[in-house]
């Protein structure tokens, strides 16, 4: 399908037109140019989304609106019934791989781009106040690592976690990096920031949550844990963990494994702990 072709068919759907670049310099896509710089500095409320899934996610389910898009004309035919469901407000922009490649500042293999905005973050409190009668709350402290970030909140999304907490030493779950190791999880699942001197558990506590920390000193094994229909999972970056004070007031789990290792990647443990915790008690009460 041509590219007139293409915006003749949107014409007549009342879809957005597919708009044509030619120069890598040209303002209207000014967003996308040399992302990686961007990843740094910071995008002033707006992250950049990677990849088709993550896309989908941001036009289909995300929280917060997208802003544009620009694709790979070799990529828009395939495309074109996912981008109909872009807003009415957000350009679709389309450019030769060449042209893509020098906007970007590298070969981007998947030639699939999008602007979002974020939504204001809800304060802890607010978050934690909307969730439903049976919950599930991930609270992370000090992941520093994008791909873990990533990974955890894509699990947070396929465990049906309501909100996750993250502590100050936590990095940006909106980093390009991040948002596509998620599979479009951190566009889906709410979260909120601690605040400096916040208490977490008794934040947790004051929302009727039961706050689970997982430690290989943990005094129960996750297995022989009967999940409480309001959890938290605790987890604290790979090396140094959780602080021994958290796990001393919380409830300590534990992951038993082969002898000689007592660790697993946190974004692996959450995805066990997590299912556990989503699954157990359902299974008990289908049982019971």
């Amino acid at each position: 399908m041509s590219l007139a072709n293409s915006n003749a068919a949107r014409e007549e759907r009342r879809l957005n037109p597919i708009i044509a670049i030619t120069d890598p310099d040209d303002p209207r896509i000014a967003a996308y140019r040399h992302i990686r710089e961007a990843d740094l500095v910071g995008r002033e409320g707006c992250f950049i989304a990677e990849g088709e899934v993550v896309l989908r996610m941001l036009l289909t389910g995300s929280r917060h609106p997208a802003q544009s898009v620009l694709i790979a004309d070799k990529r828009i035919e395939r495309l074109a019934p996912l981008l109909a469901q872009a807003p009415a407000d957000a350009p679709i922009y389309s450019a030769s791989q060449t042209v893509m490649d020098a906007i970007v500042g590298f070969p981007i293999h998947r030639g699939i781009l999008a602007l979002g905005r974020k939504t204001p973050e809800p304060s802890p409190e607010a978050l934690l106040a909307g969730l439903p009668p049976e919950a599930l709350v991930l609270a992370l402290f000090g992941i520093a690592n994008h791909d873990n970030m990533g990974g955890l909140f894509r699990n947070a999304a396929a465990f049906g976690v309501g909100a996750v907490l993250l502590d100050g030493a936590c990095c940006d779950p909106f980093y390009r990096k991040a948002i596509r190791v998620s599979v479009g999880g951190v566009l889906a699942v709410p979260f909120a920031r601690l605040a400096p001197h916040a208490d977490p558990l008794a934040l947790l506590r004051s929302h009727d949550l039961t706050p689970i920390a997982l430690s290989p000193r943990g005094q129960t094994r996750l297995i022989d844990l009967e999940p409480p229909s309001r959890a938290a999972l605790l987890l604290g970056a790979e090396g140094p963990g959780l602080s021994e004070a958290l796990i001393a007031a919380s409830r300590s789990v534990s992951l038993p494994m082969s002898a000689g290792f007592d660790s697993l990647n946190v974004a692996t443990t959450s995805g066990i702990a997590l299912h556990h915790l989503a699954f157990a008690r359902r299974a008990s009460a289908t049982a019971g």
